[in-house]
């Protein structure tokens, strides 16, 4: 058996995350959490993650339960260096917690999970032709992250509410917007949804695909 890292975007263990992972991998697999943010005061982040105006933005949650916006370019380098620690640590299978869009990260030796590589055409082949609705955490996201979509038959149709602010309301509101413009599914598309944001975006009558859900299953199979 290997041994499984998880990298999150924000700061591990991802207490939301993780029990999701639990539910789907054998008990006695080795595994590391690691965060891009670890060890990084308030400060810090702000120094250096903080968002520029006008590129694209990542959130993600910190270990006191506070949710911080991050730039994205910044952040992937960093997570590089964090990826090379994972596999020196001896990782075999490593899984990004984070949806977002990332073109330069690589590992050296072990197999690398990215959810956005892997969710656009899995997606795409669950669903067949019909209208997706996405919900993602920020509304600069809807541009930002639109390109990963182009396996789909349908461009996607968007719209925003944060996992990280305790409003499972703005979830629904988001949902039933989403079936009002003609989705047939939806999609929540931040590792950060879990199992109470899918029976809320649910309420709006549409089959929900919650992304770490699916993400840990197919994560399952490899390890």
């Amino acid at each position: 058996m290997g041994k499984l890292g998880t990298l999150t975007i924000g700061q591990a263990p991802r207490a939301d995350i993780t029990p999701i992972l639990d539910t789907v991998l054998p008990a006695d697999l080795p595994r590391i959490h690691a965060g891009v943010l670890d060890g990084l005061g308030w400060s810090a982040i702000e120094q250096d993650f903080a968002p520029v105006p006008g590129q694209p933005v990542l959130i993600t949650k910190l270990l006191d339960g506070s949710s911080v916006i991050i730039d994205r370019a910044r952040t992937e380098a960093a997570a590089q260096s964090k990826l090379h620690a994972l596999e020196a640590e001896g990782c075999t299978t490593i899984l990004m917690l984070c949806t977002g869009h990332f073109e330069t990260l690589r590992t050296r030796q072990a197999r690398f999970l990215e959810p956005d590589r892997i969710l656009p055409p899995t997606v795409a082949a669950l669903i067949s032709s019909a209208q997706l609705g996405i919900i993602v955490p920020l509304a600069e996201q809807i541009a930002s992250e639109a390109a990963k979509w182009k396996p789909l038959t349908l461009p996607p149709i968007c719209a925003a509410a944060s996992p990280y602010q305790g409003d499972l309301a703005a979830v629904t509101h988001a949902a039933e917007d989403l079936r009002v413009r003609g989705a047939g599914i939806l999609l929540m598309d931040c590792m950060g949804f879990v199992e109470d944001h899918r029976r809320a975006a649910a309420a709006a009558g549409l089959p929900v695909i919650l992304s770490n859900s699916l993400i840990s299953k197919l994560a399952s199979e490899l390890v």
